[in-house]
């Protein structure tokens, strides 16, 4: 689908009894699916064998197609981190799957990483220099060799992801595996999330908290922003030292990439979307019969902007949730078959009716133009599309793999120009200064639509 993807799930857990993690940490990736499709993996460590000894199983693919029922008994360890990937930087290859796992003169470590690092180039060249790396080819892989570098000269890994958590500027949020501790860290601003959670006497880090209930586990908090956390046998330290007064969550977990199910910095993930919906209605009203969504994300909003707008909400698609990841198909042509393969439009919704179609986003508009073209195949009279979020205006540099602008429709186009591109009655985006009405007074980075980068 014409959708914006995130970059990678992250999931680590910390286990004190003596027992696989393993088996959790797949099912956390499954719960963090919707973030990353391209690559998944898991690292383990025993707390309790021989120092240095991580095991790591990844490949591309699905969770499930990465792991088969033989994979999972041989990784044991009661400590472990795993990630399912998108690529944005470092190209979609088997050797840019996570997790990252290095030997190194003090012991090993393994590494998974959400987002991107803006200085990547100007730290691969002094990690060159000083002979540590002759070739790197993603930021997971610079960060494990800085974390490294960093390790020969302190006491701890804490120490040394601080260290190297000093130098690097961006939007990531990473956990680091020695073979005692788990340590997760997310960047100042707080743009990607991290949270903790608790199974019992386990102790979880995830991108999302759907993926701690997903393994039984209970939310705890969000990791704040520049907060550093160890999880060891002496239980959980905090390092705020990194903490600022200046905090961007990205605006687009709460439009698109967070399962609705989730919690992200005190934020509903399903509320924020109904809200938006309702803002969405009070500023671009208009006559219809119907509100439909887009699935999955747009239902939520349509769901707020029928109840706003005093309008019926139905159904009006079958989502074929088993069709392969349209968003990778190589040419226009097949994306085109895959997006009418993945949606069938439910007739006695739509036929002979005025609807109002919700969406989060459009981004080069071709998918939203077959969209609308099937539901006036499918006897609507008229098709007014409404979007949950503002125009895409500007690339984003954190991991999120908005294109350059030429490759966005809104950035060489008016609202008009859109309008008659994709063939509806009228078009109509979510205002900026509606975000107040979605995340109240948490403060969002939302340059992609406002240019306002954050770092």
């Amino acid at each position: 689908m014409d959708k914006i993807h995130e970059e990678c799930g992250v999931f680590g857990i910390y286990s004190p009894e003596d027992r696989q993690v393993a088996f959790d940490i797949y099912n956390g990736l499954v719960a963090l699916q919707h973030r990353g499709q391209e690559s998944a993996g898991i690292s383990v460590s025993d707390t309790g064998g021989s120092k240095g000894n991580i095991l790591t199983k990844k490949g591309m693919g699905l969770v499930h197609e990465v792991f088969g029922q033989e994979d999972l008994p041989g990784l044991k360890g009661n400590i472990g981190v795993g990630h399912v990937r998108y690529s944005t930087a470092g190209g979609s290859t088997a050797e840019n799957a996570q997790p990252i796992a290095m030997n190194y003169i003090k012991g090993c470590l393994a590494l998974v990483h959400n987002g991107q690092i803006l200085d990547v180039e100007e730290i691969k060249k002094a990690q060159m220099y000083r002979g540590q790396a002759h070739y790197t080819t993603s930021d997971t892989e610079v960060l494990a060799y800085e974390i490294i570098s960093e390790r020969v000269k302190t006491d701890s890994i804490e120490d040394a992801v601080l260290h190297m958590a000093e130098k690097i500027r961006g939007g990531f949020a990473c956990i680091v595996m020695s073979p005692r501790k788990l340590v997760g860290f997310r960047d100042p601003y707080g743009i990607k999330p991290l949270v903790l959670g608790r199974k019992g006497e386990d102790y979880i880090l995830a991108s999302e908290s759907a993926a701690v209930s997903s393994v039984g586990g209970a939310f705890i908090r969000d990791i704040k922003p520049g907060e550093i956390i160890v999880i060891s046998e002496q239980g959980i330290k905090s390092n705020e030292s990194l903490c600022g007064p200046k905090q961007a969550h990205c605006v687009f977990e709460y439009i698109y990439f967070a399962r609705s199910d989730s919690v992200i910095d005190g934020i509903e993930v399903y509320d924020a979307r109904f809200r938006a919906g309702k803002a969405l209605a009070r500023g671009s009203g208009v006559e219809a019969d119907v509100v439909v969504g887009v699935p999955d994300s747009g239902l939520i909003a349509a769901e707020g902007y029928a109840e706003e707008a005093d309008i019926p909400f139905a159904l009006a698609f079958h989502k074929n949730s088993y069709i392969g990841r349209s968003f990778i198909k190589p040419t226009d042509e097949e994306r085109r078959s895959a997006v009418h393969m993945k949606l069938n439009v439910l007739r006695h919704t739509v036929k002979d009716k005025r609807v109002v179609l919700i969406d989060d986003s459009i981004v080069r508009g071709t998918t939203m133009r077959q969209i609308v073209e099937m539901l006036r195949e499918a006897g609507a009279k008229e098709v007014h599309v409404r979007i949950s979020s503002p125009p895409f205006l500007y690339p984003c540099y954190y991991g999120t793999d908005v294109p350059n602008s030429r490759q966005l429709i809104a950035s060489e186009h008016s609202r008009e120009e859109i309008q008659k591109a994709i063939g509806a009655d009228s078009l109509y985006y979510l205002r900026i200064e509606d975000f107040t009405a979605m995340v109240g007074d948490l403060p969002l980075c939302a340059a992609c639509f406002n240019s306002q980068y954050p770092v």
